[in-house]
């Protein structure tokens, strides 16, 4: 018998890291029982349903497509078994006031359309192209090896890339060697919403977010991208794995620096021969550990992620001359940005994120509709403020400015359902202070100072999702998960195969 046989893996949340950690344990042998506290799986890439209207709770990009690739292809099968991509070119429409770009992953129609709209600032987009490719071959690797032991800091691979670690710039002034246009900047840094920072205090190393994109694309998935979380559980029961919906942990059991297993809230005991959690990591910390949790006063003292403000609609017709994606920046982007970092104040200026996914997709909706998806980055809940009684208000102010700012005029008399998510309730749903991209990317929470992937004081604790390292994001989650698989794998002596594609298109950039 193989020795993955006789050992028990229990996963606590059926989110995307869950999920990757699930489909490759019960590929290598183990017996797998995952848990999941909500009646479908997913967590925050899971499905929000409205009637006859299906959203993504929340990913709506899927960059870096082929760290996903990997996952099924490890598993003896591929994604496009499960999914139905559609690579998006355009992928996403940039507007400020009445300046639009559009961006594409064709690096030569990305040149042209910068020229267009900003002439003269093409050559900056080759060479920032061309420099990045450099950075994304040295780093991308460092975000594939756990960082539990300090003696990891000394892998050639990571020794390779310091020189993009080891630095007191930002995204934003990596960007100033390459335009001059504060507009076109933006266009190369908003992605450092992906890990809820302002990109003027991001750090350097993350300007590779959006060459990523622009060389290799994002990607819808028909039926929105929570597909992704029910394709990933339908291969993990087809390998065998346990999935368990509605079965809320109530505390994991603890014996010295062992895990043994898990109470439910029912009182069910699940033991188990090493345990991997999934759920927000704060949250986790604070709550989960029987009697050796982190004190949340001592949580609060670490840095997190801005929160969200969501607005799922609706809508009785199909804007079909608006774009896929559509980012309309605040008038004063940094001031926005500020607001949203000093945890304090919500902005009435602020940047809002449209997803009318419908122009592609019509199995998102009932024919003739659609569903918008409309996110507002903003402050997390540190400091209290009163969203049950301004979300309302603040919603209105977000659709009269989408009406304004965009083609659809009209929005709001063709709204026939809607869900508003505000910051107190991610925060209600077991996220720490509402921080949907969970703790901050900063130099002090990275690497070996990110909670580690084999949970620190415990021997068979491993940590997947944006808590963990590399950080929050759907590739590098999918990345987390493996990263646990691999070392649960090491603990208890079991060979893998591992899938490398991800070398060709380093190669290639």
């Amino acid at each position: 018998m193989n020795a993955a046989n006789k050992k028990h893996i229990l996963i606590v949340g059926a989110g995307p890291g869950g999920l990757t950690a699930g489909m490759l344990l019960a590929h290598r042998g183990f017996r797998v029982t995952l848990v999941e506290k909500s009646d479908r799986v997913g967590g925050r890439n899971g499905e929000l349903n409205l009637g006859g209207f299906s959203f993504d709770i929340g990913p709506t990009f899927l960059h870096q497509k082929f760290c996903l690739d990997e996952i099924f292809a490890e598993t003896g099968c591929t994604s496009a078994d499960h999914l139905d991509f559609v690579d998006l070119n355009p992928m996403t429409r940039l507007s400020w006031g009445g300046t639009s770009l559009h961006t594409y992953s064709d690096k030569a129609r990305m040149a042209v359309e910068i020229e267009k709209v900003f002439p003269g600032s093409s050559e900056g987009f080759l060479r920032y192209m061309a420099d990045h490719a450099e950075k994304f071959r040295k780093i991308y690797p460092c975000l594939q090896s756990p960082y539990h032991t300090i003696t990891s800091y000394l892998r050639p691979g990571l020794l390779r890339a310091l020189p993009y670690v080891l630095t007191n710039r930002s995204v934003h002034d990596v960007l100033g060697d390459y335009f001059n246009e504060e507009r076109l900047k933006l266009a190369f840094t908003f992605q450092a919403k992906y890990l809820g920072m302002s990109p003027w205090h991001c750090p350097a190393l993350f300007s590779i977010l959006s060459f990523t994109e622009y060389r290799y694309g994002v990607y819808h998935v028909r039926g929105g991208l929570n597909r992704i979380s029910h394709a990933m559980a339908k291969v993990f029961t087809h390998l065998g794995g346990d999935l368990r919906l509605e079965s809320p942990v109530k505390e994991l059991l603890i014996s010295g620096r062992t895990i043994t297993g898990a109470q439910l809230q029912n009182d069910e005991i699940i033991k188990a021969d090493a345990v991997v959690v999934n759920a927000d990591y704060a949250y986790s910390a604070t709550h989960l550990f029987n009697g050796y949790n982190v004190s949340e006063d001592s949580m609060r003292r670490r840095q997190f992620s801005c929160s969200t403000f969501m607005l799922y609609l609706g809508i009785d017709k199909i804007y079909q001359d608006q774009p896929h994606h559509h980012i309309l920046f605040a008038d004063d982007y940094k001031a926005n940005v500020a607001d949203i970092q000093s945890q304090l104040r919500v902005s009435d200026d602020m940047s809002i994120y449209v997803r009318n996914s419908c122009v592609n997709d019509p199995h998102v909706a009932p024919p003739g509709q659609s569903g918008l998806y409309i996110l507002v980055p903003t402050i997390n809940t540190r400091h209290g403020f009163d969203w049950e009684n301004h979300k309302e208000q603040y919603a209105d102010v977000i659709l009269r400015r989408i009406e304004q700012r965009t083609g659809m005029k009209d929005l709001r008399e063709h709204i026939v359902t809607r869900r508003i998510i505000t910051p107190a309730d991610w925060e209600s749903s077991s996220i720490f202070m509402g921080a949907t991209f969970n703790l901050a990317h900063t130099m002090r929470q990275m690497l070996y100072l990110r909670p580690h992937n084999r949970y620190q004081g415990y021997d068979n604790c491993y940590l997947v999702g944006g808590g963990t390292h590399p950080g929050s994001g759907l590739p590098t989650i999918y990345e987390s998960g493996r990263i646990s698989s691999n070392l649960i794998c090491e603990q208890f002596g079991v060979s893998y195969q591992p899938v490398d594609l991800a070398s060709a298109y380093l190669r290639e950039a």
